[in-house]
């Protein structure tokens, strides 16, 4: 259906996610990620024998958590194509106007606005969001227009594809009837759409994709993806952007605070045994046992305290635009394996107290560009915020 142009080719480097299940991913694959979370874990205890502490230390006391929630979770107006719209970096008017006509046709078919995200990736992974037309026998396929369907494969007439509105009524008709695609990892539910030459290539469009939806909404892409009544997600909730909170409960203290300077992340008190859940969908490059004391090994089934170096139990999972997120201080071994598949909200683990902890908790981070190390780190808080998955809400 969209195996003709394919503009930005196979690349894959943004989530592993496009992964459907273990039987039907390429070996080579699996091989990739498997390597890159054994480089990771190689440059970790290089830093531990290297007598230096891991830069995710975690614990309870000092500094409560910062900025609410206070964005807004779209505005409840239809979109109008033909209006003016608003500016998005790096798109043309014309692209702007495409992502909108996808919206506006989602709107149209009481689609809730997780899938007005799952069009506008995909849109933007077969075409950049550009209506091409059919170039004949020039093309090695008949693909066409914003999500280059192909009249050969039953999707319509030449004509009829040319019209956008058409092709993007046609790609919600069809994932509408995916079983359960509101919570399948967007590239899972695009791929079941397109069936396309390169699966896994629609993943890295998802942020990009929950921008420009916020942009022509007023912040549809935060909010509760299945609803079609635009409100908020609340905890427990998958936001249209596909983020959800790693557990619900106060934090109690923030991110490289005036007395916490190194405190890479934010602790989210909660009680022992609470189960933790992945932030969104990705791969799992960590899953590890780090603690020690001076240079002796210290044990992770068992509660750490403040004397205690290192993260204890803890996992460290690759998503989408090379987003890493941690979650520390289980209580015992995590549930997820290296190179394992997790969908949004999956259970990964339960809290605990184990490392450098005075009491159990969630300590929790946001790396950008894949970077793990704490140059890579940024305050979860507003990244969170961003995502329609807040960890601090109005009181």
């Amino acid at each position: 259906m969209a195996r003709g142009r394919r503009g930005l080719g196979a690349d894959v480097t943004g989530l592993a996610a496009g992964a459907t299940a273990a039987a039907t991913r390429p070996v080579r694959r699996v091989v990739r990620w498997m390597v890159l979370a054994a480089g990771l874990a190689v440059a970790m205890f290089l830093l531990c024998i290297a007598g230096v502490t891991l830069a995710f230390l975690g614990g309870l006391g000092g500094d409560g958590g910062t900025t609410p929630y206070t964005l807004g979770c779209g505005n409840g107006r239809a979109v109008d194509p033909n209006g003016v719209l608003p500016d998005v970096p790096d798109l043309t008017e014309d692209q702007v106007r495409n992502a909108a006509i996808i919206i506006k046709a989602g709107q149209d078919l009481k689609v809730p606005p997780r899938g007005w995200v799952v069009g506008v990736a995909t849109a933007l992974q077969e075409s950049r969001l550009t209506n091409v037309p059919h170039f004949g026998p020039s093309n090695d396929h008949d693909s066409i227009g914003l999500f280059q369907q192909r009249p050969s494969q039953g999707w319509g007439t030449p004509d009829q594809l040319a019209d956008a509105t058409y092709q993007s009524r046609k790609f919600f008709d069809k994932l509408v009837k995916i079983r359960g695609w509101l919570t399948l990892p967007l590239t899972v539910a695009a791929q079941r759409v397109q069936i396309s030459a390169y699966p896994d290539a629609y993943a890295k469009h998802e942020p990009r994709a929950t921008t420009i939806v916020d942009a022509l909404t007023g912040g549809a892409g935060r909010a509760a993806g299945p609803v079609l009544a635009l409100r908020c997600a609340t905890a427990g909730e998958i936001a249209a952007s596909g983020w959800t909170i790693p557990v619900q409960g106060p934090v109690v203290s923030g991110f490289r605070t005036a007395s916490r300077p190194g405190h890479n992340g934010v602790d989210i008190a909660v009680g022992k045994h609470t189960p933790l859940r992945s932030g969104a969908a990705g791969v799992v490059l960590v899953a590890t046992c780090n603690a020690h004391v001076g240079s002796q090994s210290y044990a992770c089934d068992r509660d750490g305290g403040i004397w205690v170096q290192g993260c204890g139990w803890y996992v460290d999972i690759l998503h989408a635009a090379n987003v890493i997120t941690r979650y520390c201080h289980m209580a015992e071994r995590p549930f997820v394996t290296v190179g394992q598949y997790v969908a949004p909200g999956e259970v990964i683990g339960l809290s605990g107290s184990s490392g450098h902890s005075s009491g159990p908790h969630l300590h929790f981070e946001v790396h950008l560009n894949a970077d793990s190390s704490r140059f890579g780190a940024v305050d979860p808080v507003p990244f969170m915020n961003q995502v329609g998955a807040p960890l601090v809400v109005p009181v």
